[in-house]
């Protein structure tokens, strides 16, 4: 039988580039001997991806957003995670439950008791093994949104006070947890943010 896989999940407020990084996270790990799963959230299986579209464009209260993402959550939990770590394979993640714990939590008032108990009960004892949180201020998020030349979703477009909290509720957790989340300045130039994943990944 195969040893469990690596979990490794990538987070960070919108418009801080976490997404431009992942499939380097997935070349480095890859350069390094494992095979690596590349995934996201909300998706990763046709009815999470659905979920999605419906939970990007649809507005919604929050307590409807946080119960559809965790619908999606436990179905790419059960299609694509479990099944890639449990055969020895690592996997890459673009936002997991520290998302909703910052997005529907702090940056829209969802109980975080409720959310830890629904998380409890889609994921089980599945925790990443390593987050790295792309961190940067409004402003630059803002420029890099506007010039990507992409519609933004309505996340996309939440106002400065909503990215605050987000932001805020992301670093919080990582000084919780600084085994686990670790915090990359995600301003700086494309090379040394890949030095810094890179330097939190080695100890993997």
């Amino acid at each position: 039988m195969s040893m469990r896989g690596r979990f490794v999940s990538l987070e960070g407020v919108d418009g801080a580039g976490k997404s431009t990084h992942v499939e380097f996270v997935a070349d480095s790990l890859g350069a390094r001997g494992h095979h690596v799963v590349v995934t996201r959230e909300p998706g990763g299986t046709d009815l999470a991806e659905q979920l999605r579209t419906l939970i990007l464009r649809h507005p919604m209260q929050p307590l409807p957003e946080t119960l559809l993402l965790l619908a999606a959550r436990a179905d790419h939990v059960a299609r694509v995670i479990l099944p890639a770590l449990e055969a020895g394979h690592w996997v890459a993640c673009d936002r997991f439950s520290d998302a909703t714990a910052a997005y529907q939590g702090a940056g829209k008032g969802v109980s975080l008791e409720l959310i830890e108990r629904l998380s409890a009960a889609v994921h089980p004892g599945l925790r990443p093994d390593r987050t790295l949180v792309f961190d940067c201020t409004y402003d630059v998020a803002r420029q890099r949104l506007a010039a990507s030349g992409k519609p933004l979703d309505r996340f996309e477009r939440e106002d400065r006070a909503f990215f605050e909290r987000v932001r805020g509720a992301y670093l919080v957790r990582a000084k919780a947890e600084p085994a686990r989340v670790r915090v990359i300045d995600a301003s700086r130039e494309v090379a040394a943010v890949r030095e810094a994943i890179e330097t939190h990944l080695a100890d993997l």
